[in-house]
């Protein structure tokens, strides 16, 4: 079973009705009205913000934020608990992505919005991803990388990330990451 679904299912059976209005609501701003009106579920809903990439085992912030906004300390205590125990590969080592992703985060700094857009992120992610950690410059790259990954899917390559990097100007970068 995957952890992730597995996760989403006990939060889910844990939540009441009235916290799954509250929760519908708060929700508003990125599912169609309509389509709020037919969620009966947790899982509907948790359904939902996957297919739009709001949610994702490697982004739960925002599922973070609406279990804050209801008060449900107990279910943000279970979704810390899944992001500290889930590997980051099937294999327990980090993939390529990630190795090349902790050299950017940790030598880019402010000018990581100048390499999102080198990568082609869209501005408005960059301004989410931004509002969402603004006194956080680590944080922002991180999520930024993580966003460019998930959009991209199987055409996110080490090799764009380079190329971004010397497009630019941090080629001193770009040589630590092909090492």
């Amino acid at each position: 079973v995957n952890p992730f679904l597995s996760l989403l299912h006990s939060i889910s059976s844990g939540l009441s009705d009235t916290e799954l209005s509250a929760m519908k609501f708060l929700c508003r701003d990125k599912i169609r009205k309509r389509k709020l009106e037919t969620v009966q579920s947790g899982r509907e809903l948790f359904s939902i913000l996957m297919e739009q990439q709001e949610i994702s085992s490697g982004s739960l912030e925002f599922l973070r934020k609406l279990l804050q906004h209801i008060d449900r300390d107990d279910l943000v205590a279970q979704l810390v608990q899944f992001e500290e125990e889930e590997p980051h590969a099937p294999d327990g080592q980090p993939d390529v992505h990630e190795k090349a992703s902790a050299v950017i985060c940790d030598n880019v700094g402010k000018d990581w919005k100048k390499l999102m857009r080198e990568l082609g992120m869209p501005e408005v992610k960059l301004d989410r991803i931004e509002a969402a950690h603004r006194f956080n410059l680590y944080e922002q790259l991180v999520q930024a990388l993580r966003e460019w990954q998930r959009w991209k899917g199987k055409d996110a390559k080490v090799a764009d990330l380079i190329k971004a990097l010397r497009g630019c100007s941090l080629n001193l970068v770009a040589d630590m990451v092909e090492e």
